[in-house]
This record gives structure tokens, sequence and C-alpha cells, in this order.
């Protein structure tokens, strides 16, 4: 089978990235903000998660619906196409549970970082001892 065939290709294409699967997963259980999505995953910059939101927009899997406010009021949901990854986030979530149970060691050691290590890599330091 040729690259450009691969059925796990095309989907890693549109969701893939590194915070994609987190806010697809977050947008399963509820409509959100921009500021949700922040305190959700603190790790992610501004800018990181902006991208990520306009590339799953592209993709039609995430609707943005922005509201006639002062200040403007921004709301994300999944769409009718985005509604059809909940098996495989729930697949996902499944597998990620009964592999956190096999393995607790492993899962602790792919931690993401805190945000005041991240600002200590930003500002010279160093993310972890």
């Amino acid at each position: 089978m040729k690259p450009e065939n691969c059925p796990v290709q095309a989907t890693v294409g549109v969701i893939g990235g590194k915070w994609k699967p987190l806010i697809l997963f977050y947008l399963k259980h509820k409509t959100m903000r921009f500021s949700e999505f922040q305190k959700m995953i603190p790790e992610a910059t501004h800018k990181v998660l902006t991208q990520q939101l306009r590339d799953l927009e592209r993709a039609s899997i995430v609707a943005r619906k922005v509201y006639p406010e002062v200040p403007p009021k921004v709301e994300y949901s999944l769409s009718a196409h985005g509604q059809t990854l909940r098996p495989v986030f729930a697949a996902m979530a499944s597998w990620g549970e009964k592999y956190r149970q096999q393995r607790p060691r492993e899962v602790k050691s792919w931690k993401q970082p805190s945000a005041q290590e991240v600002s200590r890599t930003k500002n010279g330091g160093t993310a972890r001892a």
C-alpha cells in the first residue's frame, strides 16, 4: 500500500498534532471557549492552541461560532463530521485507561511539563532535573 493511500495516515493527518487529540477529547463532552482550553491544557501556548483549533476548523472537524458581542464571544464544538470521531476517542480513552492500570510507572514518566517548568525552559533554565 502506498503511504498516500493509508487510512491511518489520513486520520493522523487530520487529528494528529501535539494538542489536537486533547482538544477533540474535551469537545466530545461539551462546547468550549478558548479560555477553557487554556485551563484544561495549560502547557499549550496561546499561539499553538489557536493554530490547532484553526486546523481542525479547516478540516471541518470543529465548528467555531462567534457571537456579536464586545468583547467577542467565541465557542468551539464538534461539527457534525467531528461527531463521527466520538468512537475513535472513546476507544483511545478506554485503551489509555487500561494501559495506565497495567503500566503506571511508564505513564507517570510521560507527564507533560508543568507551566512553571515550561516557563523556566523559555527563560533559559532547565525543564526537568
